[in-house]
């Protein structure tokens, strides 16, 4: 049986590519803020912390926008 590729090309509407790039960059974000946060516990508490995306989402507002299920993926 040989083997068989499928691609696929989205073109996405305007509306729904810039909400492809606000969840992109605000996944970043938590990520590089998680990492920041755990790298700080252990240099102090020789402990990884417990940090989620909720905590974040009262400092920095626009989190609330995107779909929280890719912020927890993301942990």
């Amino acid at each position: 049986m040989a083997n068989k590729a499928i691609n696929y090309r989205l073109y996405p509407a305007s509306g729904q590519a810039v909400f492809f790039a606000k969840t992109s960059g605000c996944c970043r974000k938590v990520y590089n803020l998680i990492l920041f946060n755990k790298i700080q516990s252990y240099k102090d508490t020789k402990s990884f912390g417990k940090q989620t995306p909720a905590m974040y989402k009262e400092t920095y507002s626009y989190l609330k926008e995107v779909d929280s299920l890719a912020l927890a993926n993301v942990q």
